[in-house]
């Protein structure tokens, strides 16, 4: 290492030595050296020169930096009087290298220090302009992959809001498909279904046919009868015809004898007659009560069909042309109406009073003949008011008396107003009405 130091202190000795004087000398010794132009000043180094006994090995070259290694390569014949010889030549040299770098050290000192200064202030403001340079190219560089890292942010953002959408849009669009797919299976089955109950009316549709077609044919056989029958009838009407006249003559003349016994009658042993009949004659109601000549509203007895031990009623004889049967009548509340399926049924109060008929006397009377229901109302301050409906009557027990009423009429307010056609009879302890609650319970009655 110490051979090496010295040769550049030596290079630089000899460059320096040929940028102030200008001389070329050692281009004419013939020996080897290397010369390096930096700037004004020219740098030639000289190298040393081998013994003309020294060759080289015919395998390895010296290199250009031989003079770093530690020693040459040579050949195991040399002699060793030749290798003292070039250890005295290397001494020689070092001692020569060392004066020349103490030379070199002592007047190139500040030389040296303020081309090493030149040198550190000039690479010390490239560095700085290197460095400037590269921290405006870092600063850019980061804002432009600042720049790109937002792009793609709001790119993927982009991306997956546009990816759940379009996963929500398939969801929705699969639960419809689905929902779709259901549908149209259960139409098949009604499809299915109908086609089935078409099949099946078409098959009864057909028998029917046959069975009209037969009947019909059956008819037209009786009506042929029938026609044959009625002119054979006619025939014979005829013929009777013509025999009635003589009956009617006869009929004419007794006419005219019962005119006869009739004005021979008195009127009033006529009258006296009729009133004893109509006394013992039975009232199906308070109609036939009324139609017998009693007037008065009070309490009458009747004898319904199908009914064996007669019944007394309260007949109504002055509202609406009279003959009106009473089956319920409250006036002072002094009658408690919360009764039982059981005294419904049967009846209860007092007829001259408050009271309810009884559920199976009014299907009895009901079912009698046509009659017509009337409801009159009366408020505490007197102001009245009546419903009145054309055809009215109730089922048996088993239907739970079910109210069958038609045309309605009246001052009372309108039909819904009142129970509707068709409902059942409820009471506290039966509740057949249609509604959850119980409005026999609720409004304390039936």
């Amino acid at each position: 290492m110490s051979v090496f130091l010295s040769f550049a202190f030596l290079a630089a000795f000899l460059a320096h030595i040929s940028c102030n004087n200008q001389r070329r000398g050692p281009e004419a010794s013939g020996r080897r050296f290397n010369r390096i132009q930096h700037g004004q000043c020219t740098y030639t180094f000289i190298l040393p020169e081998q013994d003309g006994n020294c060759r080289e090995s015919t395998t390895d070259q010296y290199n250009t930096n031989a003079l770093q290694r530690d020693a040459p390569h040579v050949e195991q014949d040399f002699s060793s009087q030749k290798l003292q010889h070039l250890e005295h030549v290397m001494e020689n040299y070092t001692q020569w290298l060392q004066k020349l770098e103490n030379y070199i050290v002592e007047n190139m000192k500040s030389e040296m220090v303020q081309l090493q200064q030149n040198a550190v202030q000039n690479h010390t403001a490239t560095m700085l302009e290197i460095g400037t340079s590269l921290l405006s190219q870092t600063a850019e560089q980061t804002r432009k992959l600042t720049d790109v890292e937002t792009q793609v942010l709001n790119q993927t953002s982009r991306l997956e809001i546009q990816l759940l959408e379009n996963s929500l849009s398939t969801y929705k669009l699969e639960k419809q498909l689905l929902q779709q797919t259901h549908e149209i299976l259960k139409i098949h089955e009604k499809n299915s279904l109908l086609e089935h109950r078409i099949l099946e009316m078409e098959e009864r549709h057909k028998e029917e046919l046959d069975t009209l077609k037969e009947e019909k044919e059956n008819l037209q056989s009786l009506v042929a009868r029938q026609s044959y029958i009625i002119q054979e009838l006619e025939k014979q009407l005829n013929k009777a015809t013509s025999n009635n006249s003589v009956l009617q003559k006869q009929q004419l003349e007794l006419m005219d004898t019962v005119h006869t016994l009739i004005t021979l009658c008195s009127k009033e042993g006529v009258l006296l007659k009729n009133a004893k009949k109509e006394e013992e004659k039975p009232f199906r109601d308070c109609a036939d009560v009324y139609q017998s000549g009693f007037n008065k509203s009070g309490v009458y007895t009747i004898y319904i069909n199908n009914v064996s031990d007669p019944k007394k009623v309260f007949c109504n004889m002055e509202i609406a042309g009279g003959g009106w049967t009473v089956i319920q009548h409250r006036e002072d509340g002094s009658l408690d109406f919360q009764r039982s399926w059981k005294e419904y049924k049967m009846g209860f109060g007092n007829p001259s009073g408050e009271h309810w008929l009884g559920n199976e006397f009014i299907f009895a009377i009901t079912s009698q003949r046509q009659y017509s229901l009337r409801i009159e109302l009366m408020d505490w301050e007197g102001n009245q008011a009546y419903s009145q409906y054309d055809r009215f009557h109730i089922g048996n027990e088993k239907q739970n008396y079910r109210l069958y009423l038609k045309g309605h009429s009246g001052t009372a307010g309108k039909q819904s107003s009142l129970i509707l056609h068709g409902a059942e009879f409820s009471t506290k302890d039966a509740d057949n009405d249609n509604c959850m609650c119980k409005c026999a319970l609720m409004l304390t009655g039936g």
